[in-house]
């Protein structure tokens, strides 16, 4: 057994610590690494968040730096005094803020490994995020990420495929003393229990898609009155999307409900899922609604497609094509053993390639092999 002195420290940095799917990728790959052989620190650039608890409850520690504005020398300085005191063998760092500041601190901290990690494709970046991203992949050790989507993109803006390593995202087993009855999570909702439950869960942005998602509930509430649709999420278009929900009449069936913290003990008794990404990684909601035995119809996208193949582990469906969202979720609504099909082979994968254990063991190999170079 490797003596605790020898142990290998890994300082893992990400921007905040909010309940978002790169957050808590991160958060259950610091709390599962093996203490035997692994020493992590999580250092927080600009804010901390509610999986903070998660990380002192396996008393790992957490540094904030407290990073204000898009350049901030000062946050820059105080991120490099503190991986000056951690001392690492590896930063890892998580998104593109952190990407930036944190390896360059590391670089100048003399950290011996140094690598990166993209969760998402990401067309928003321009000349000059993406100028930087080309800067450090060639001055550091490599890039993990989720999907083969994410070095498509990544590729085509000029860092070579050998940067990345491909580490799907994992998911935790449920906790059987979290579920709550179908009546319980309608109550919670406020519809009524003789309804079909079409659930979304994510920020409120225009990346997701929502438009479309509440155009095609409409149109289904049209052919079913007993369909309710329920966004659970909150973020900068909320009252954009309230808006548009109103203007075509479609808040009788409509719920844009915010965040709940029990969004995950609610999801098991939606009949559906759907997800209308334009662009994604790797989405944990899917995931988690696979485990849970939702059929997820989602957009066909890279990211997407890692997970859902076509009509055997979930419903892809062209981006904006709100027509046949709506008939494939009418058709599934009807069809129960279609349902449970798609469920079975959905468990099946998420068991067999997704588990919260293997996507820890995947880094961990990683990280000896990067330092064994």
């Amino acid at each position: 057994m490797t003596q605790i002195s020898n142990r290998i420290k890994v300082c893992l940095i990400i921007p905040t610590l909010d309940q978002g799917g790169a957050e808590k990728q991160l958060v259950m790959l610091a709390c599962g690494l093996d203490r035997n052989v692994f020493e992590p620190s999580v250092v927080v650039l600009t804010r901390t968040g509610p999986l903070e608890s998660q990380l002192r409850a396996a008393s790992i520690p957490v540094h904030v730096i407290g990073k204000h504005t898009t350049a901030d020398p000062l946050a820059w300085v105080k991120l490099l005094r503190t991986l000056r005191q951690i001392k690492p063998d590896i930063v890892h760092t998580w998104i593109f803020a952190a990407n930036a500041y944190g390896r360059y601190a590391a670089l100048w901290a003399k950290v011996p490994c140094i690598v990166g990690s993209e969760r998402s494709v990401d067309p928003w970046k321009g000349s000059w995020q993406l100028t930087i991203d080309r800067y450090l992949a060639k001055r550091t050790q490599g890039i993990s990420t989720n999907s083969p989507g994410v070095v498509d993109f990544y590729h085509k803006q000029g860092i070579d495929r050998s940067n990345f390593k491909i580490i799907p995202n994992g998911i935790e087993s449920r906790d059987p003393k979290l579920e709550i009855s179908r009546q319980e999570a309608f109550e919670r909702l406020g519809i009524p229990l003789n309804h079909r439950l079409i659930l979304s869960i994510g920020r409120l942005w225009h990346q997701k898609g929502y438009k479309d998602l509440i155009w095609a509930a409409e149109m289904l509430r049209i052919l079913r009155s007993e369909v309710s649709y329920v966004i659970l999420g909150e973020g900068p278009e909320r009252q954009r999307l309230e808006a548009y929900r109103d203007n075509v009449r479609a808040a009788a069936s409509v719920y844009l409900i915010g965040h709940r913290p029990d969004a995950m003990q609610i999801l098991p008794h939606a009949d559906l899922l759907w997800n209308g990404s334009l662009y994604e990684g790797q989405s944990n909601v899917i995931l988690e609604a696979m485990q849970a035995g939702v059929p997820v119809l989602a957009t066909d996208i890279p990211g997407n497609r890692d997970l859902i193949e076509n009509e055997k582990t979930g419903i892809l469906f062209p981006v904006g094509d709100v027509d046949r969202l709506m008939r494939i979720s009418n058709q599934l609504l009807d069809d129960s053993q279609w349902r449970v099909r798609l469920i079975e082979s959905a468990r099946e994968h998420v068991a067999r390639e997704h588990s919260a254990s293997t996507m820890i063991q995947r880094h961990e190999a990683w990280y000896r092999q990067l330092l064994q170079r």
